[in-house]
C-alpha cells in the first residue's frame, strides 16, 4: 500500500511520523447523510465491516475509545468489560470534540489531542486493511488493522453487536 500525504490532518501527520504505510480516499461528503461511517462504505466502493468508526463512551467517569465497524453497534457492557470497568454509557459528543480536536462524523482514533483507552473489535483483524477517518468528515485512512492497534495502544475485544 502506497504512503500518500493527505492534507495534514492529526491522523495523517501521525501515521507519516510513525512511518506508517496508509492510503488517504477522499469524497464528497453530503451532510444530509444520516450516518457517517455508511456514507463512507458507499461512497468509496467498500463493504461497511471493513469501514470503523470511532465512538466514545463514559467508562466510570473515563472517556473510552470504541472503534467498530460501520455496520454494527458498539456494546457498551462489552466495551466497560474489554477495559475492566463497570458502566459505560455513550459519552456527550462535545465530550469527545474537545477531548480529540474533532468533529463528530470526523472524529479519528489516531491523532487526537490525548491519548484515551482504546478498543478496537476484533473483526478488524479480519481483514488485510480497514478504514477510519483520517480527521475530516470525507476523509479515510485505509491501514492495515494490526498498525492500528498497535499505534492507539488498544485493546481488541469483541465489542461489536
Amino acid at each position: 500500500m502506497a504512503r500518500r500525504k493527505a492534507g495534514g490532518t492529526p491522523a495523517t501527520t501521525a501515521l507519516a511520523a510513525a512511518g506508517v504505510a496508509f492510503t488517504v480516499h477522499e469524497y464528497e461528503h453530503d451532510a444530509r447523510a444520516v450516518s457517517y461511517g455508511e456514507e463512507a462504505a458507499e461512497a468509496m466502493g467498500t463493504e461497511p465491516g471493513r469501514v470503523f468508526k470511532t465512538l466514545f463512551a463514559d467508562v466510570d467517569g473515563a472517556l473510552v475509545v470504541g472503534v467498530v465497524p460501520v455496520s454494527g453497534q458498539l456494546d457498551l457492557k462489552a466495551l466497560a468489560r474489554a477495559v475492566d470497568g463497570r458502566k459505560a454509557a455513550m459519552a456527550d459528543p462535545k465530550a469527545a470534540e474537545r477531548a480529540t480536536g474533532y468533529v463528530v462524523g470526523g472524529i479519528s482514533p489516531l491523532g487526537q489531542r490525548k491519548a484515551h483507552p482504546t478498543v478496537v473489535d476484533e473483526t478488524a483483524l479480519t481483514h488485510d486493511t480497514v478504514f477510519v477517518s483520517a480527521g475530516r468528515r470525507g476523509l479515510e485512512i485505509e491501514l492495515s488493522p494490526a498498525e492500528l492497534v498497535r499505534l492507539t495502544e488498544a485493546r481488541v475485544a469483541p465489542i461489536r453487536r
